[in-house]
């Protein structure tokens, strides 16, 4: 295939910190929270947000997620205007009763409360993966090469899996995908399956943020 595809159309809309991380259970003591952390039971959704958790203390601030964004090779006006979305509509979702206000930073423990409709089904309710669903998205929409979706691809599998009853989800997968799209796909055009898994554990945010790395050394 020649040349770089476009990336999906909606590459720049929401994107939910679908992100990666620890369970962890929630201490208050002289009034600061801390996390102390349970690794057996650590779900896929939170390894997916466990990365822009910087400091990993279990809560994600604004601060942290325009980190984050800039790390995988955002630029900063984008990474700003992600990370204030981002808190506005997640962190209120995750937050428990006793979060200090206003509710704008993401609580790990509880991001499965902000999963969203029209997505592929390889997360279940409580945020853990799901293998036969994630093959689905390959065996379904990979038609050019059975490893890797082009960009027409998975707009046709965003299409697919919208959920008509519930309009307000649409948006969302086309961000993250279009994201991921955009700075994961090789220069043929190809995302490859193995930088999609990298989606769902977060893996593939720490790959992104080493060759941003690397690249800015060989720069130098």
């Amino acid at each position: 295939m020649a040349g770089r595809q476009r990336a999906p159309a909606a590459a720049s809309s929401y994107l939910p910190p679908v992100m990666t991380a620890v369970l962890f259970l929630w201490v208050f003591s002289c009034g600061h929270v801390e996390a102390s952390f349970d690794f057996a039971n650590v779900t896929a959704l939170q390894k997916h947000v466990d990365f822009f958790d910087r400091n990993k203390d279990g809560i994600i601030t604004t601060s942290e997620l325009f980190e984050g964004y800039v790390a995988i090779g955002c630029d900063a006006v984008f990474a700003r205007k992600q990370a204030a979305s981002v808190s506005a509509g997640v962190g209120p979702k995750t937050s428990p009763d006793d979060a200090p206000l206003p509710h704008l930073s993401i609580y790990v423990e509880y991001i499965h409360k902000a999963m969203h409709g029209s997505d592929t089904g390889a997360y279940d309710a409580e945020g853990r993966f799901v293998p036969p669903k994630f093959e689905e998205i390959f065996t379904k929409h990979a038609k050019v090469r059975p490893d890797a979706l082009t960009s027409e691809e998975i707009e046709e599998m965003i299409l697919a899996n919208r959920d008509p009853l519930d309009p307000q989800s649409w948006s969302a997968p086309e961000g993250e995908w279009g994201l991921i799209y955009k700075l994961a796909s090789d220069k043929q055009g190809f995302l490859h399956k193995d930088s999609a898994r990298g989606i769902y554990d977060g893996s593939v945010f720490y790959k992104l943020e080493e060759q941003r790395t690397s690249s800015a050394r060989s720069d130098m």
